[in-house]
């Protein structure tokens, strides 16, 4: 019955291709990174020579996740090839912008039996790591028929989701038994993949890799500069917003802005393609944003700055005094709060994020983050922080000791993966 399943989603993906080419087609007309490579998404890719590692990571999130770990096999295993694939041009950026040329980056396979093989055989792994929960059911059957091991890295699984697989049982319960190994977040996440009928030898818990990121001396240095630059002036941030969001955002900080009227809007899209929408939303409200990328002044004048650039997440959250998360506040889920914590910035998170549950609870439970109904009551929490300046560094302090005292995640796969994927 698996087979059948496996059988039917191929012959509707491969009815799908016309649709998948216009796709890109149309995303490319907004980001042209799409229309770059397109060939490698059906398998078309250089033969790597020296059975890499192959390291999956769907986009920027899950590639800034998993970098420390591709760090310590750089520097530990320099003669081990890495081949890195992600579906996004900005997670394409992120690698190239993280690793250069010690990294070979190439587009992952669309999900058709054809295409996983021809893929295959002209990169020859000698082990796969998916970072997340990136199930997809051709390329887990022809890593398993390939002798490919194939593990999944922080793996986490929502109820939600657990349900939607459960729809599938037969096909979901071989899926994950094809799987090497898999590394889970946190105990819940892990039963779920077990109540999904996975083989409990092949599903150990390590945390989240999330905690064990580094922060430099020189991101510390240049969030201080940002803020010198902004004025000193207290910032309120919204971090990886989506549509809809930064409208809510930007409404929301008129009543703050009446309490602390120097205060900074701080505007951090999740998506490049929308540094344009975002900035002419806020103009149609009467702002005058400045954008990161402009270098133009910050003055007085102004009180909304967008941060139209990637990868500078962190230091972008040293300047700020209060987060918002953004994902939460529409169905998406939310995003990593974690950035903001470890750099003593508390956090407001929206009704939707369970994305990070555990995460988003433990920050809760430590004193580091609030949960709000709605945008209103977030930019209202953050009202209330920047007019108690100590109640505010208290909660910024028992953030950052939360999510530094869960590291450890990061050493606990690495050694999985030497064990399971490079032995």
């Amino acid at each position: 019955m698996a087979n059948v399943l496996r059988f039917i989603y191929s012959v509707i993906f491969t009815l799908l291709i016309p649709v998948l080419l216009v796709r890109l087609f149309w995303k490319s007309t907004k980001v042209k990174g799409y229309r770059a490579r397109w060939w490698q998404r059906f398998g078309f890719v250089p033969r790597i020579e020296g059975r890499p590692l192959w390291i999956h990571a769907v986009s920027v999130g899950e590639t800034m996740a998993i970098a420390p770990l591709v760090e310590r096999l750089l520097q530990e295993s320099p003669e081990l090839p890495i081949v890195m694939t992600s579906m996004t041009p900005t997670g394409a950026d992120r690698v190239r912008a993280l690793f250069g040329d010690r990294v070979q980056h190439l587009y992952c396979p669309y999900d058709l039996p054809f295409v996983i093989r021809l893929f295959l055989a002209r990169v020859q792994p000698r082990g796969c790591m998916v970072v997340e929960t990136e199930l997809w059911p051709n390329m887990i059957a022809g890593c398993k028929h390939g002798g490919v091991p194939l593990l999944i890295a922080n793996a986490r699984l929502s109820e939600r989701s657990a349900k939607g697989y459960a729809r599938f049982g037969r096909l979901s319960q071989q899926m994950l038994n094809d799987i090497a190994l898999l590394v889970a977040q946190h105990p819940t996440d892990a039963q779920r993949f077990l109540s999904l009928g996975m083989t409990p030898s092949k599903v150990i818990v390590s945390g989240s890799i999330k905690f064990d990121i580094d922060i430099t001396d020189a991101q510390r240095r240049v969030a201080r500069q940002l803020k010198t630059t902004l004025g000193g002036r207290p910032v309120v941030a919204l971090l990886s917003s989506h549509a809809n969001e930064e409208k809510q955002f930007l409404e929301a900080m008129k009543p703050l802005w009446q309490q602390h009227e120097d205060a900074i809007a701080m505007v951090i899209p999740r998506h490049p393609e929308r540094f344009v929408e975002v900035t002419r939303m806020a103009k149609e409200l009467g702002e005058q944003p400045v954008l990161r990328s402009s270098g133009d002044e910050f003055s007085r004048d102004h009180r909304v700055y967008i941060a139209d650039t990637m990868g500078e997440m962190l230091t972008l959250c040293g300047a700020a005094d209060v987060a918002v998360m953004g994902g939460s506040f529409v169905s998406v889920g939310g995003h990593n709060p974690l950035e903001p914590a470890l750099m003593r910035v508390p956090v407001v998170i929206g009704p939707h994020h369970h994305n990070f549950a555990a995460i988003t609870q433990g920050l809760v439970d430590a004193g580091g983050a609030v949960c709000a109904s709605d945008m209103a009551e977030a930019v209202a929490q953050s009202a209330s922080w920047l007019a108690q300046e100590h109640v505010r560094e208290t909660a910024g302090d028992a953030g950052c000791c939360f999510a530094e005292s869960q590291k450890g995640a990061l050493n606990r796969l690495l050694q999985a993966v030497r064990a399971r994927l490079l032995a």
